[in-house]
This record gives structure tokens, C-alpha cells and sequence, in this order.
């Protein structure tokens, strides 16, 4: 593997945990119910297809852009006190930067979240690129995201190892043709992996780093 792309929400931090709070929230306002379901089939898509999907399940009235804007607004407004970072998520970082092989970010999130989330913790500069929902036409599983990861680094998919949390996330870079390395959490543990080259217990988990070549 000559690069890794890692997800972010879910991945790199804790974020799926804050946007529970926000779909609860921001459906509760409108006395309706943010089911396990509801939030399983949201899990790794871009913002338009993620709101159109809480429309369709409950029926509402209202445009994604409202919706997506209300939701942001509450996102950060939680950021500060429940913002962080998914264990081991350092010593990778710093293990990846020793071995001088190249890093990249590409999340269904939107730019200004993005940003946000990643200046908490200056981790902008320690990337090589960001890839985000504004920077693609067709959003998770669709691989576009990582087939332009590829490109950037000017590599095949097949030399870039990817990390994703959700099974949208998976499908995406598989069909791109990288190395998928599923690393479920919490909200995603019921997701199907089978398709995905590795399933691990966490950024920590030693099979990683032999799968990079890499020391700990």
C-alpha cells in the first residue's frame, strides 16, 4: 500500500455519536422520531442524499437545504463538548508520517463541517489532500470520491488502502478497486462488511499496521 485515505465521521472522530444528537434534535422539533433505522440508512451518504432519505422515511414537507442547514447549525453548536477523536487515531497518524507514506481524507461531509471538525485539532497540514461532498458529483457508494483519491495521488486504486466505518462507505471504495479496510464503531457494527478486504477492532489494531508494512 502506497496510501491510505481515511474516512472521517465515524473514523477519524466520534461524529456519528454528535449526529444522533442532531437528528434527534432536529426531528424532535418537529415530534417526530430519529429511529436506529433511520440513522442505519443515512450512515455514509453525501448531505442531499442523507436528508432526502430523512424526508422520504417520515414524509416531511421541507427541502434538504433547510433541513441540512438546521442540522449544521446544531452540529456546531455541540462540537466543542462532544467532539472526539476515535482511539489510536495519533499513533497512526504519526506511524504513517514515519513511514513516509502519504495520507489523504475523503468524507461525505461538507466543506464547512469539514473544516470545523478538523481545526479542533490542526489536522488540515498533516494531509496531503481533503476530499469532501462539494468536490464530487455522485456521493458514497458511488466510488467516484476514491477514484478521485486515487488520482490525486497518481496511483492505481489498488495501491491505496482505504478506512471506512460503513457499509456505504465500503461499497464506494471497493468498487473504486482499492484496499478496503472496514473499522466499525459503535453505530455501524450491525453494517455488512463481508465484501471489505479486512474488518478491524480499531485504528489500533495491530493487523493494520502489518498490512502497511509499518511499525507501531
Amino acid at each position: 500500500m502506497r496510501a491510505v485515505v481515511f474516512d472521517m465521521d465515524g473514523l477519524m472522530f466520534d461524529s456519528e455519536s454528535i449526529y444522533t444528537m442532531v437528528g434527534t434534535e432536529l426531528l424532535g422539533r418537529r415530534g417526530l422520531d430519529f429511529t436506529t433505522e433511520l440513522k442505519s440508512k443515512m450512515m455514509g451518504l453525501p448531505p442531499k442524499t442523507t436528508f432526502q432519505t430523512m424526508i422520504d422515511h417520515h414524509g416531511m414537507s421541507e427541502t434538504w437545504l433547510e433541513l441540512a442547514a438546521e442540522s449544521d447549525s446544531i452540529f456546531v453548536s455541540l462540537l466543542d463538548e462532544h467532539l472526539v477523536e476515535m482511539s489510536g487515531l495519533w499513533e497512526l497518524l504519526d506511524a504513517l508520517e514515519k513511514a513516509n507514506i502519504p495520507k489523504a481524507i475523503a468524507t461525505s461531509s461538507n466543506s464547512r463541517l469539514t473544516g470545523k471538525m478538523l481545526s479542533r485539532y490542526d489536522l488540515q497540514p498533516r494531509f496531503k489532500f481533503i476530499l469532501t461532498a462539494e468536490d464530487i458529483t455522485h456521493g458514497k457508494p458511488h466510488p467516484e470520491i476514491y477514484l478521485a483519491a486515487a488520482a490525486r495521488f497518481g496511483l492505481p486504486p489498488a495501491e491505496v488502502l482505504v478506512l471506512e466505518d460503513s457499509h456505504n462507505g465500503c461499497m464506494a471504495a471497493i468498487a473504486a478497486g482499492a484496499f478496503t479496510v472496514a473499522v466499525p464503531g459503535e453505530h455501524s457494527r450491525g453494517h455488512d462488511f463481508s465484501a471489505a478486504a479486512l474488518v478491524l477492532d480499531g485504528l489500533d489494531d495491530p493487523r493494520l499496521y502489518e498490512v502497511l508494512g509499518i511499525d507501531r
